[in-house]
């Protein structure tokens, strides 16, 4: 049974604000073949205070018990002056939920895993700042984690836009992205070109509400408001009209379910800096003569049913 670190970036709760970090979190939760250890909160779909307060709120209406939530990172390695502040109604919640772990989420990340050399899987569904910085306190981590599992990037295809010219989660911290590249460690990546394979309709959002129990209406409600959200703003995508991506559900699910995806052993590397490619990955898929070492597996391919199926049983259950 995995024992996991949560490493997230998490929004649900906020009106308008993406659910699928706090889906990931259900679904560790709710997986019985997974063991949720630790929780950590970076900078990234939201500023890591907001991060921080959501993902109590969202631990307290699952009824997490005693799983600790530390906080990390709040802007970019290399972009300290970035940091952001919680909006009003977020600042709100802060005095109705538990406050957090003592600590910084590197060092709580260096201390799990180097405790239980081979146990501690970290499944990282937000810019890669807490991982790298916790590789930087303790290089050894790389050889004493079992994997780390990372949604983020897109390795076969490109970006729809030149704003966002590589995958979200990449393109905040592409300097955190390439020291965990570098490092070493077990990796699987699960990018853009499996989630966005793998959504949520309208009709599975009534069939959450119309479960009998406590947490899945409040999901149904949400991803309905955030269906509605992602149709006004993506008007030219005919997909985001009646459905959203389960991006960070599907990094999760795969610690559990590796049926799910078809992985292919890689060469990556990320473009860094400040430039019109920032955060864009280098996939080299290793057919030439003399190819470079791997040093990751991406997801190639998805078996969509399969995990709609699996994630569905488990929240509707919650």
């Amino acid at each position: 049974m995995p024992r996991i670190i949560l490493d997230t970036d998490l929004a649900m709760g906020a009106p308008g604000s993406d659910i699928d970090d706090g889906f990931a979190l259900a679904l560790a939760h709710a997986d019985p073949d997974i063991t949720l250890e630790l929780i950590t909160t970076v900078n990234g779909n939201t500023d890591v205070e907001s991060a921080t307060i959501l993902t109590a709120e969202l631990a307290r209406r699952l009824d997490l018990g005693d799983v600790p939530v530390v906080k990390g990172a709040a802007a970019a390695l290399t972009r300290p002056q970035g940091v952001r502040r919680p909006a009003d109604h977020v600042e709100a919640l802060r005095a109705t939920v538990a406050p957090p772990t003592p600590g910084y989420a590197a060092a709580a990340i260096a201390e799990l895993v180097m405790a239980n050399p081979g146990e501690i899987t970290v499944v990282a569904i937000g810019p890669l700042t807490n991982v790298a910085a916790a590789l930087s306190l303790e290089p050894r981590l790389a050889q004493n984690v079992r994997e780390i599992v990372i949604m983020g990037g897109v390795f076969f295809q490109t970006m729809p836009t030149r704003d966002l010219p590589g995958e979200f989660n990449v393109w905040v911290d592409p300097e955190a992205a390439q020291a965990v590249l570098r490092s070493g460690m077990p990796q699987r990546w699960v990018g853009l070109d499996v989630t966005l394979q793998v959504r949520l309709t309208r009709e599975h959002a009534r069939r959450m509400l119309e479960a009998d129990s406590p947490f899945a209406p409040f999901a149904g409600e949400s991803t309905l408001a955030w269906i509605d959200h992602v149709a006004a703003r993506n008007p030219g995508n005919a997909l985001d009209a009646d459905s959203c991506a389960m991006h960070d559900p599907l990094a999760m699910a795969v610690v559990s379910r590796p049926d799910l995806v078809e992985l292919r052993e890689v060469a990556l590397d990320v473009v860094t800096g400040e430039g019109p490619a920032r955060g864009v990955m280098i996939t080299d898929v290793r057919e030439s003569a003399d190819p470079p070492p791997a040093n990751a597996r991406v997801a190639a391919a998805v078996d969509v049913d399969a995990f709609t199926e699996h994630f569905l049983q488990l929240i509707t259950g919650l």
